[in-house]
């Protein structure tokens, strides 16, 4: 969690200075979402992200460098500095995007399920998405066929209260969203999204259920952005004192404050362990400013088929 908080304060830095350009999607508030399921994961299951999703790739272990390489459009990013910010990816690691549209990565991930239910493979396809998806038809019909054909698919939603600048008691009627994913047929529940140790075993029980054969699984996690919806928006909507209420229950913070009080962290481990991260995040940096652009006559590579020169 401490690896990607101090990776996305580090792109704030980079982004103002003009260094990082196009869209990005802060994820600082929510680590205890990424870490906590990852964590229940293993490496053959797959991972399907949103545009926030520079948590999620650290956590399921795309290489930090190779993150800010992508971040800066360079040939050595994850992407090859094709996607920036919203279109990390890294099949080796099963980590099937970032996905710039809304809801845009639940039928993806329902495919993915579907096939390793259909080759026998005992595996657990995880989707992460926003309150905002589901608004969105995507959501509804992957729920439903994945009810449906009982896909090994974990449905991990991520509300964080606000689709972009819209509160979520504005735009839907029954805002406990894990009551209408069970409407569904599917095993829901609700999850305190701050607390790694609450999200670690719920995704634990949920990825054991859906490998168990009990078909898809879904989780609400109740959690919160702390900065605005990207580095674009003015974040005018929302109250400043219930920014810094939820600040009160930083998930880092609550978990080094645990392991503190049990005497399994001290101030020294603590200060080692952002030197060791800081010294990380330095060297992704400077890799990534020393890294080559992709050159111009690569640039319809892996956009159009070559063409074959008749014989």
């Amino acid at each position: 969690m401490l690896r990607i908080r101090r990776f996305e304060e580090r792109c704030v830095e980079l982004y103002s200075a003009a260094r990082i350009r196009g869209f990005m999607h802060l994820y600082i508030g929510e680590e205890a979402v990424a870490v906590g399921v990852n964590e229940a994961l293993t490496d053959e299951d797959a991972v399907v992200s949103t545009y926030r999703e520079h948590g999620h790739a650290l956590a399921r272990g795309v290489p930090a460098d190779a993150i800010m390489a992508e971040m800066f459009g360079k040939a050595t990013g994850c992407s090859r500095g094709r996607g920036g910010s919203m279109h990390l990816f890294d099949a080796s690691r099963r980590f099937y995007g970032g996905n710039a549209i809304v809801g845009g990565g639940l039928p993806l991930a329902a495919g993915l399920a579907l096939a390793d239910r259909m080759a026998g493979r005992n595996r657990v396809t995880c989707c992460f998405f926003g309150d905002g998806a589901f608004a969105e038809g995507e959501f509804h019909e992957t729920a439903n066929l994945a009810a449906l054909w009982r896909l090994p698919l974990l449905l991990v939603c991520e509300n964080n209260l606000y689709a972009m600048g819209t509160a979520l008691e504005r735009a839907q009627a029954q805002t406990d969203l894990a009551m209408r994913a069970a409407s569904y047929g599917m095993v829901s529940w609700a999850v305190d999204g701050m607390d790694v140790l609450a999200v670690e075993d719920a995704a634990r029980r949920a990825a054991e259920g859906v490998r168990a054969g009990s078909g898809p699984h879904f989780l609400e996690m109740r959690t919160y952005r702390f900065r605005a919806h990207s580095m674009y928006d003015p974040d005018r909507y929302r109250d400043k004192a219930e920014i810094e209420r939820w600040k009160e229950n930083d998930p880092v913070e609550r978990l080094a404050g645990r392991l503190r009080q049990s005497g399994e962290l001290t101030d020294e481990a603590l200060a080692a362990l952002e030197q060791r991260v800081a010294d990380e995040i330095d060297a992704a940096v400077h890799s990534a400013e020393q890294a080559p652009e992709e050159p111009v006559e690569d640039l319809l590579r892996y956009v159009t088929s070559p063409v074959e020169e008749a014989s």
